[in-house]
């Protein structure tokens, strides 16, 4: 370290020599880590998730029947010959009033995803608003190529609810783990 008056100056070496042979503080160790977390929180969520919000102009039962029907309708492997796709391996867990449960199990890995569906009736009785959130179950998993989007979206889209009058999606990389790059042809 080299002092200046007050100031206190770290040059290159000493950054090195502090990476390289473990020659660090605590309070540096913790400056670093703090760094990294913010990083990663400034790209998007900290585990591999996704929130989004979904609006349509049908009432919530409809909307939930036809999400309830897509799961069942992909509930085995049928729809991906040969792991091909991610449209295939949803489960339906619970299905309440206003809160739908399920997972999706990719065919190739088989890693387990949690998605859950809340609905509220919007500001009339044929308007809904539905809030999905969709995490995987791996506990090390941070990049996911968009897949907890998709768990979602494959839904959404099977059912055509995304081609209903008046849909509409709030959905952002800061709430959803790659979501700007997600393929959900692929995933």
């Amino acid at each position: 370290r080299r002092v200046h008056g007050e100031i206190e100056l770290w040059s290159q070496r000493d950054s090195i020599d502090c990476a390289l042979n473990k020659n660090c503080t605590m309070s540096t160790y913790c400056l670093i880590v703090l760094c990294c977390l913010a990083g990663f929180a400034a790209a998007g969520p900290l585990h591999a998730s996704c929130k989004l919000d979904w609006n349509f102009q049908l009432s919530c039962d409809a909307v939930k029947q036809k999400l309830v029907g897509q799961i069942n309708s992909w509930h085995d492997a049928s729809n991906c010959p040969n792991g091909a796709g991610e449209k295939c391996l949803y489960t339906l867990k619970t299905q309440l009033t206003g809160k739908l449960t399920a997972t999706h199990e990719t065919p190739v890995h088989h890693y387990t995803d949690d998605i859950t569906f809340t609905f509220s009736q919007g500001a009339t009785a044929d308007t809904c608003h539905v809030h999905g959130y969709s995490t995987s179950e791996t506990w090390y998993a941070v990049l996911d190529y968009g897949t907890n989007y998709c768990n979602m979206r494959n839904l959404l889209e099977g059912a055509s609810l995304h081609t209903s009058s008046g849909f509409s999606e709030s959905v952002s990389n800061s709430h959803c783990t790659q979501f700007s790059t997600a393929n959900c042809d692929k995933y």
